[in-house]
């Protein structure tokens, strides 16, 4: 009741052009929720099992960590075990969430409070919290989120007079301003505008960053400015600045020129930025850090609702089928805390590229180089389920990204449901099943991608015209049980120049590298908790990768059926073969494979064969290859 008189008075944020909808409309289906059932039964549905800074958090009562690492598991966990339906998964979920909600202290703070004196009342971690509240609102209704957060975000507003917004926090208001907005929505209580507002003017000026980007080169040290993670978080700044000025295609273009110059002095070809930690330039091998591209991915999700933009789309999925599944050993019981573009060797060594990282960065393993990819990978997976479909004035669905899944919702009191049969991104074509509880006329957007220039459509086996691509096609119609979309995508082979002088080879959304023959050897076994399955690994190249490949190759592909581990060396389900040489001066330097663009390129005479894979399913790969 509380609420609906509050909202019939309130004063109105800018609204989204899309709304996500709440969690458990959409469910995985296929290849997809085979993909988070492997999450579930790795690292991400075990760690409170045997990982100290989740199974013993300050967060619940612990001794262990109680900052950000209990919030970051937790932020993924709630979508995984909601949309798998998992009793277990829940179970923790509400252990967690019961724990929490209850403890509040008297004063209103969230958590425990640190005695690092930096990190005392640090909005930060409970900002990361929220968020995991607000999902388990969305399907739970638990009515003591509101009032909690409300409390909370009181705290704040006092601690801010004393505390200001500082180091982490300072970097990553967007995400505190997610909390509030969504609280506000909820309630109308004006003060938390003046909290959001108050928390931004203490906070870093990013809108000035992007607009002059003070790092166009690899970083010499680290700092909060140049931290790669900073950097993604950041991108979702113009959709908060939008929801208070209203300013839409200011903001748009500020967050789309953000990107741009991001791509232009640090793109990878995967679609995300080097960093490690710190950006790091254009080099292939420099790597880029796990918890950037999970936090990339969900600023791009919050750009796709709030501006509606297809290219935001084009680049989620293009991290999400790439850049997402390569970091993690295919089990999902060992992750990499830095990915490179061109990895042809990961193993523990003090002569490194990287600027920051420690010299077990790109192995796989629990927590190499550090925990916070550890707490913080969970929630890649299961947000990109959350984010395929969105709602437009209760009247449009918009499929956002593709991929096999189910979506329960309504619109304008009819139940809908489409089941989304596909094999895609291994394969181009999608269907589409609708059902209805009495016929309905509504409209769904389908996005077009922007590398597919020949889009097909057709509606109950009749063909719907397509407009361009990178937008999206609206099909406004009555729809009824029985209708059907079939979706074609036909995919093209592209092999891109790359600033480090190398090409590479993309085809649809993937990515393709040559696949390396893999020697794993298992290293770190006293640490503790690396007992099995939970334990470290080096990975050692037994097989040539030092091959070149001209800008005009001919790529042959072959496509088989999508087994129970797609992302994986042998799983793959696209196998591409190209006749190439050795490029025989090309060797490992610092640990990586040499700068392409240093090298004075002679090719051996013998011509061989090589196999590729999409990138998503390599462990060892070459991504770009010098030009032959």
């Amino acid at each position: 009741k509380f609420m609906e008189n509050t909202k019939s008075n309130m004063k109105k944020l800018a609204e989204n052009y899309f709304n996500t909808l709440p969690l458990g409309e959409i469910k995985p289906t296929g290849w997809l929720k085979n993909q988070l059932q492997i999450q579930a039964n790795g690292l991400s549905g075990n760690l409170d099992e045997f990982w100290p800074d989740i199974a013993d958090s300050g967060w619940i009562g612990g001794k262990a960590e109680g900052w950000e690492r209990g919030p970051y598991w937790l932020d993924g966990l709630v979508p995984l075990a909601y949309q798998l339906e998992d009793g277990k998964l829940i179970a923790k979920v509400k252990k967690w969430m019961n724990y929490i909600l209850d403890n509040q202290d008297d004063d209103g703070w969230l958590g425990p409070v640190s005695n690092v004196e930096s990190q005392k009342y640090d909005p930060w971690p409970v900002s990361v919290f929220v968020k995991a509240a607000i999902q388990y609102f969305e399907i739970e209704n638990d009515e003591r989120v509101i009032p909690v957060l409300t409390k909370f975000y009181k705290k704040v507003e006092q601690v801010l007079d004393s505390r200001p917004m500082r180091e982490w926090a300072a970097f990553r208001w967007p995400d505190f301003a997610i909390g509030v907005f969504w609280l506000y929505d909820k309630t109308g209580d004006e003060w938390l505008l003046n909290l959001a507002e108050r928390a931004d003017r203490q906070s870093y000026n990013w809108k000035s960053h992007f607009a002059d980007l003070p790092f166009k080169n690899k970083s010499k040290s680290w700092a909060f400015d140049n931290h790669v993670v900073n950097h993604t978080m950041a991108l979702k700044l113009a959709a908060m600045f939008y929801r208070t000025n209203g300013k839409f295609d200011e903001e748009k273009n500020a967050a789309i020129n953000a990107i741009k110059i991001m791509d232009q002095y640090h793109g990878q070809i995967t679609g995300v930025f080097s960093g490690d930690e710190s950006l790091a330039g254009l080099s292939p091998s420099q790597g880029t850090e796990l918890c950037a591209v999970i936090e990339y991915m969900f600023s791009l999700e919050k750009l796709i609702e709030t501006f509606g933009c297809a290219e935001f789309a084009d680049r989620l999925e293009k991290i999400t089928f790439n850049a997402l599944p390569a970091t993690f050993k295919p089990d999902m019981w060992a992750h990499q805390y830095v990915q490179q573009a061109n990895q042809v060797i990961c193993k523990i060594e003090e002569d490194r590229v990287y600027t920051s990282n420690g010299p077990d960065a790109n192995i796989f393993g629990l927590e190499p180089h550090f925990g916070c990819c550890t707490s913080n990978m969970h929630q890649g997976w299961p947000k990109f389920v959350s984010h395929l479909w969105m709602k437009k004035n209760n009247d449009t669905l918009a499929a956002i990204a593709y991929a096999p899944s189910q979506l329960e919702t309504e619109i304008n009191r009819t139940k809908i449901s489409i089941l989304t049969e596909t094999d895609y991104p291994f394969n181009e074509e999608i269907t589409m099943k609708i059902s209805v509880d009495k016929p309905a006329d509504f409209s769904i957007m389908l996005r077009i991608p922007a590398w597919c220039k020949n889009p097909e459509i057709e509606v109950n086996d009749k063909i719907h015209c397509c407009i361009s691509n990178a937008a999206f096609q609206k099909i406004e119609r009555m729809w009824q049980t029985g209708d059907v979309i079939k979706i074609k995508f036909p995919f093209e082979t592209k092999i891109t120049k790359r600033p480090s002088g190398g090409v590479a080879i993309e085809k649809g959304p993937l990515v393709f590298s040559l696949k390396i023959e893999e020697e794993w050897i298992r290293v770190n076994e006293d640490k503790p908790n690396r007992e099995l399955p939970h334990g470290d690994w080096e990975v050692y190249p037994k097989s040539d990768w030092n091959f070149g490949l001209k800008s005009n190759a001919e790529i042959n592909f072959k496509f088989k059926k999508i087994g129970e581990s797609p992302f994986s060396p042998d799983g793959a389900p696209i196998i591409a073969t190209t006749k190439t040489r050795k490029i025989p001066e090309w060797k490992i330097e610092h640990n990586a494979a040499g700068e392409i663009s240093e090298l004075k390129i002679k090719s051996s005479d013998q011509e061989e064969e090589i196999k590729l894979i999409p990138y998503g399913c390599t462990n060892l790969r070459v991504t770009e290859f010098p030009e032959i």
